[in-house]
């Protein structure tokens, strides 16, 4: 297997394609898929106090940003990872306000079904 090279947020690879050729994919680099978890969760915890609508709505803004850049071919693994990271991170943090109003998973489902996040979508697509 030949090696694989960091450029522009992206980790370059060596694959196969559906139709048995190969050909240069790209995921989201480990580096800046952490660093934007990490920006994410700083986010959600300075903003943990206002209502959830404000904070969905600045999450919403900041996932979009991030689908625009990273939702290129063969990366909607990467995209889709992150935003389960900022579900999980989310469900932490609004959990942590109250020890008596606590969501379960079900709940929190059905709140996110009235304040939802931006879903992963691939912007670019390279071969077509």
């Amino acid at each position: 297997k030949t090696g694989t090279f960091d450029f522009l947020g992206f980790t370059h690879y060596v694959s196969e394609s559906r139709n048995g050729k190969f050909r240069v994919k790209r995921k989201t680099s480990r580096k800046k898929l952490q660093k934007k978890s990490r920006e994410i969760h700083a986010q959600i915890k300075k903003e943990r106090h206002k209502e959830i609508s404000v904070q969905v709505k600045k999450l919403n803004e900041i996932l979009v940003g991030y689908y625009h850049y990273y939702g290129l071919t063969d990366n909607s693994r990467s995209i889709g990872l992150f935003y389960r990271e900022v579900e999980k991170t989310l469900y932490k943090w609004l959990n942590r306000r109250s020890q008596k109003k606590s969501y379960t998973w079900e709940g929190f489902r059905e709140m996110m079904k009235q304040h939802p996040l931006a879903k992963p979508k691939i912007y670019v697509s390279i071969y077509a």
